[in-house]
């Protein structure tokens, strides 16, 4: 059955809506069947009962973001759209409105996805946070905005970031220069972050007093580090033992991070992954949480979420298979 909804809104928050030529609302419409007509201050939905209901749901949660002081983007109305029938009202202004600090540039960081929101809420309740999510997800970003907000508010006297040096399936040969220069490219996604964060200067000046610490995994055994905000990046690619390295470096007064995608390990054929391992040991431990982060927590290019996607379908469809083989007599 054909219905028409009315909504009103503030001028400025219809300016947010519509978005440049009206992308965004031309979006809403195209996703959900409905035309979406401004008269005044009046917005008129039109079309199949369900549809406009959901385009109204979308439209109103997009609203409460506009009216909370945050701004529409691209990336927040695909989600609504995405979402509409896993998220309540106030829900995505309640995501816009936690501001974890600001890049040096001034441009505020915080969640985009409601999983994402979950990981910072566990960061702060817990001392060892484990995230596992595809690319793109903002594991590692968030992270190291969550330490460096920590850093900065002195809750922590240094930030010590950390990954295994392998090589993404494919051989790089001889890296030349000095000791720093071999193991920069496999920690490059770490400075790029911190670079935006902190910006270079303030980096590199905190990074020379020993406040700040770029490393490999190999470099953390015999350590032990109190005061301190770590982070363990690319976890897949850790062994059982090198996992356990990891987690017994946690000293006093430290929050640790770690970070990786199950699905994609760089680790020699039928060597288990110590993420795998870690989770099955550690999860009914108190102080420590896992968070699973998923192709809706994707916050890239929108073509990324859908390769995320496209490939999570295709793992699962290969897992039933072998499935029904087994179950075959």
């Amino acid at each position: 059955m054909t219905m028409t909804k009315q909504l009103s809104f503030p001028v400025s928050v219809l300016k947010e809506l519509f978005g440049e030529n009206d992308a965004y609302i031309k979006k809403i419409e195209n996703d959900l069947n409905v035309a979406v007509v401004l008269r005044g201050a009046d917005l008129k939905i039109t079309g199949e009962e369900e549809n406009v209901e959901e385009a109204g749901q979308i439209i109103t949660r997009l609203s409460e973001v506009s009216l909370g002081g945050g701004d529409i983007e691209e990336q927040k109305v695909d989600y609504a759209i995405e979402m509409r029938n896993e998220m309540a009202d106030g829900d995505l202004a309640m995501i816009d409105q936690d501001i974890i600090c600001h890049t040096v540039n001034g441009k505020p960081i915080k969640p985009k996805t409601i999983g994402q929101k979950k990981y910072i809420d566990a960061i702060r309740k817990n001392l060892i946070v484990f995230a596992n999510g595809p690319a793109g997800t903002g594991k590692t970003y968030l992270a190291m905005a969550m330490a460096i907000t920590a850093f900065q508010k002195k809750e922590v006297e240094r930030i010590v970031m950390t990954r295994p040096a392998i090589e993404a399936g494919e051989k790089l040969g001889f890296l030349p220069g000095d000791l720093q220069s071999k193991v920069d490219p496999y920690l490059r996604p770490l400075y790029d972050a911190l670079y935006q964060i902190m910006g270079p200067e303030n980096f590199i000046r905190n990074q020379e007093k020993g406040l700040i610490e770029v490393a490999p995994l190999a470099y953390m055994r015999g350590r032990t580090l109190d005061n301190s905000f770590i982070i363990l990046d690319e976890a897949q690619n850790t062994t059982p033992e090198q996992m356990k390295m990891f987690l017994t470096r946690f000293g006093f007064g430290s929050h640790a991070i770690i970070t990786g995608d199950t699905t994609q390990k760089d680790l020699s054929p039928g060597t288990v992954s110590g993420l795998d391992v870690a989770e099955k040991v550690l999860k009914k431990i108190d102080g420590i949480a896992f968070m699973k982060l998923s192709a809706h927590d994707v916050v890239r290019h929108p073509l990324v979420q859908k390769i995320v996607k496209a490939y999570e379908d295709y793992d699962q469809s290969r897992l039933e298979h072998r499935n029904r083989a087994r179950r075959r007599p």
